[in-house]
């Protein structure tokens, strides 16, 4: 993803215009695909707009470029936005983040500065423990806590348990194992914040329905579903972010920023066979979107 790495009240006056100019395009094209189509849930939004990102790059790490420019990671972290640049994450994030915008607004009735601020703060929302954005260890950095603190918050549904997802209780330690990795834990007292922040998930272990098991409840996901591959890497939940999609042909497949092939894309394999071919992978994590209330 690409970071507008700028205090948030200036987030709207800050912001390329390619940046604003594609929310309000987005915007536009979400009115009237509902005015032909019919109004969708909010997942279903979202991946309409994964679709109109296709083809958008990726560029990794850009969460953590204010740290590689100097900022400091225990004051307030600059809010990154973008629609131009896309991570795993922030393709998912942005996506539900637009979807938001549009169905908390009358149609037509937001553009500009004013659907800008309001997009970034529906990624504030989503991003952040709480959805209160403060330090670098304020960010929900492990995915499946992303999932969990948004089903808290009503911003999303778990659905790991009724889709027959087992248990993962595995301690996660891969920050704080890694430490060398990440620029903002070179600072001791954010290094011990995230240590905190791991000790204090192990009483909530992952619901993860295996590899074997997904062809048994693919007919229960729904195009707009956000997925998370869990791994086997000790120390670590997931090792990528996607939604799942369902075109004309009604196979089940992922919509995603992915590393590999360095642009949103949808994929040619289906589902199951896109988490066997994961090295490590061990099955996925699956949420479904919630419409934010006005």
């Amino acid at each position: 993803m690409a970071a507008l790495a700028i205090p948030f009240p200036l987030a709207g006056l800050a912001t390329p215009e390619t940046d604003q100019g594609r929310l309000d395009e987005w915007l536009r094209t979400l009115d009237e695909q509902n005015a032909a189509n019919g109004r969708v849930g909010t997942g279903r939004l979202a991946a309409r707009v994964g679709e109109l990102a296709i083809g958008t790059p990726y560029e990794a790490a850009t969460l953590e470029a204010y740290i590689r420019r100097g900022g400091s990671p225990t004051a307030t972290e600059p809010l990154a936005l973008s629609l131009t640049r896309f991570d795993c994450v922030s393709l998912v994030e942005a996506s539900l983040a637009v979807a938001r915008v549009f169905e908390t607004n009358p149609p037509g009735q937001t553009s500009g500065d004013q659907a800008w601020k309001r997009f970034g703060r529906e990624i504030e929302k989503m991003r952040y423990r709480a959805g209160m954005r403060a330090a670098y260890s304020s960010r929900l950095h492990y995915f499946s806590e992303w999932i969990s603190d948004g089903a808290r918050r009503g911003l999303l549904r778990d659905l790991g348990a009724e889709l027959g997802g087992a248990e993962d209780a595995r301690p996660l330690r891969f920050m704080t194992e890694h430490r060398s990795s990440y620029a903002a834990l070179a600072d001791g007292q954010v290094f011990r914040e995230i240590g905190e922040m791991e000790r204090g998930l192990d009483n909530s272990p992952r619901r993860v329905i295996s590899t074997a098991h997904i062809p048994d409840i693919a007919d229960g996901i729904q195009t707009g579903d956000v997925l998370a591959f869990a791994t086997s890497i000790p120390g670590l939940d997931v090792s990528h972010a996607a939604f799942a999609y369902r075109g004309s042909d009604r196979v089940l497949r992922v919509l995603h920023a992915p590393l590999s092939g360095g642009a949103v894309e949808i994929t040619k394999s289906t589902l199951p066979e896109y988490v066997s071919a994961i090295r490590r992978g061990t099955g996925i994590l699956v949420a479904r979107p919630l419409a934010r209330k006005r």
